[in-house]
């Protein structure tokens, strides 16, 4: 019997009958495991309203009763983490080793929450004016909303949830509808650890969802993770409705590799960060920048690594990268290798013709190499989001900062060197807003922010740590002066006509 998936509101799983659902895959197989519950305008509203509710009592609850219930949560989350990883790999298909990296990262922004009480405390100036104080406080903003993508569905909402939490809103989650179930399992673990009901709502489905988020008055704030012109439409649409908005956008992410580099360790790091969750990620690097005269050696040993990669089966411990999250994934990201060839790039390595340890019917596509590949090809141009990376050669440093800098996106970027001056160099004159100095996916630990610059980010506040909290929080100034009973009513060294 096929599973069905359905939103969770008000603290417990909605019993209505759904007009349209959508079809949820086993990547792996090809086979249909489940159906999602696709939200109607009714339902989007029946979620707003329970965390509407649930916010005077929420908003109103100490700090250390909320970092309580995240305490909770996080343990519950530690002790379930394998299962959690499971329903990420039977749904998404990356293997078991990349979900339990995401959720140890999710694990990580959790404990920043936990520890928001810290963070949340505004400034005081005695005596601002003879006898007056002035003082800043952070609120929540009230109902806000966070709309995740399919690549990462256990730990992106753990960006933004935990935070929103922490500060005193209540949150209607909108998760992919390709794997929607992580989103429910965080749900029910925040009620086991004592979160009330409306406090955390899953609302799924499709555009119709999200646009009932985007344009319900309740809802004070945004929080998108997607393609660039979805984020742009979420920025736009969002802001229109007077909504404050954080959406965060593609990549196309380059490492550039100088002559004096570790070829093994930069060879080593393509490979990993190329193809390390079959390239579904928008920190994956997706353009080696060779500087001359290394290209010749590096591309083959980032070869000769990828024909040791196991594609299979996430759930078999032997596989190190699984399939692509749907068919029609798949057949886009296809598309992409049948032009790049066709457009004159070298195909060293085809993922089309992969032997695959899994089901025939899986949305199967082996990694994929390009070499010689110009800037005007769409393999370079667009976001693939798979398993394909590129090659693009240059005669020097400044070329491979020119090209890097002139690209539309500025999600990350690292460079591989030896050579200390030009690193530091590098971090500076960079325009991209996350930088990784021999380490290819640089994705900032939950104490720090993340988030790209360019149209990788629409926007002005980064996505968890500091950013992530003020993004949650809006600041109340009070100036006050109090009456001193002891001196005739009047403060101390004021007359009384002041």
């Amino acid at each position: 019997m096929v599973e069905r998936i359905s939103h969770w509101i008000d603290g417990k799983p909605w019993s209505g009958v759904a007009q349209r659902t959508g079809d949820v895959f086993d990547p792996a197989t090809g086979e249909i495991r489940s159906h999602v519950d696709f939200a109607a305008p009714e339902q989007v509203a029946e979620a707003v309203d329970a965390a509407a509710r649930a916010l005077p009592g929420w908003r109103s609850a100490s700090l250390a009763a909320r970092t309580r219930i995240l305490f909770a949560f996080r343990e519950l989350l530690a002790a379930r983490k394998h299962e959690l990883a499971r329903i990420v790999t039977s749904e998404h298909g990356k293997v078991e080793s990349d979900a339990a990296g995401e959720i140890a990262r999710a694990i990580e922004n959790v404990e920043y929450a936990c520890g928001a009480a810290a963070h949340l405390k505004g400034g005081f100036s005695e005596n601002a004016s003879t006898g007056v104080d002035v003082y800043s406080i952070a609120q929540p903003l009230g109902v806000v909303g966070v709309i995740s993508p399919f690549n990462f569905p256990a730990m992106v909402p753990l960006w933004f949830v935990p935070n929103a939490l922490a500060c005193g809103n209540t949150v209607v989650l909108k998760p992919s509808e390709k794997d929607p179930s992580a989103a429910n399992f965080i749900a029910e673990l925040f009620a086991e650890a004592g979160l009330p009901a409306g406090v955390l709502n899953v609302l799924h489905g499709d555009k119709v969802a999200v646009d009932g988020l985007l344009e319900h008055p309740t809802v004070k704030a945004v929080s998108f993770v997607g393609s660039t012109p979805v984020a742009r439409y979420v920025y736009e649409t969002g802001t229109r409705n007077g909504k404050r908005v954080q959406a965060l956008g593609g990549a196309k992410n380059h490492m550039v590799v100088l002559p004096d580099a570790d070829l093994d360790l930069a060879a080593d790091a393509a490979v990993s960060a190329g193809f390390g969750s079959a390239g579904e990620r928008c920190m994956a690097v997706s353009v080696v920048v060779a500087v001359d005269p290394v290209g010749d050696e590096l591309v083959a040993r980032i070869a000769e690594r990828m024909g040791r990669l196991r594609v299979g089966d996430g759930r078999r411990e032997s596989s190190e990268m699984g399939p692509l999250v749907t068919a029609a994934h798949r057949a886009r990201v296809e598309s992409y290798v049948d032009a790049g060839a066709s457009a004159g790039a070298t195909l060293v390595v085809d993922g089309r013709e992969v032997t695959v340890d899994g089901a025939d019917g899986g949305f199967w596509l082996g990694p994929t190499l390009f070499d010689h590949v110009g800037t005007d090809m769409p393999v370079y141009t667009d976001e693939i989001f798979g398993p394909v990376l590129s090659v693009v050669r240059t005669p020097s440093y400044d070329a491979a900062l020119d090209l890097v800098n002139a690209n539309a996106y500025g999600n990350g970027t690292a460079i591989f060197t030896c050579d200390g001056g030009a690193a530091r160099r590098f971090q500076n004159e960079v325009e991209v807003g996350m930088v990784g100095v021999n380490v290819p996916i640089p994705v900032p630990v939950g104490y720090y922010s993340f988030g790209g610059w360019k149209d990788s980010l629409f926007g002005d506040t980064h996505a968890y740590g500091p950013e992530g909290l003020h993004f949650f929080t809006r600041t109340k100034v009070v100036t006050s002066r109090w009456l001193d009973p002891s001196h005739g009513g009047v403060n101390l060294g004021f007359p009384r006509n002041t």
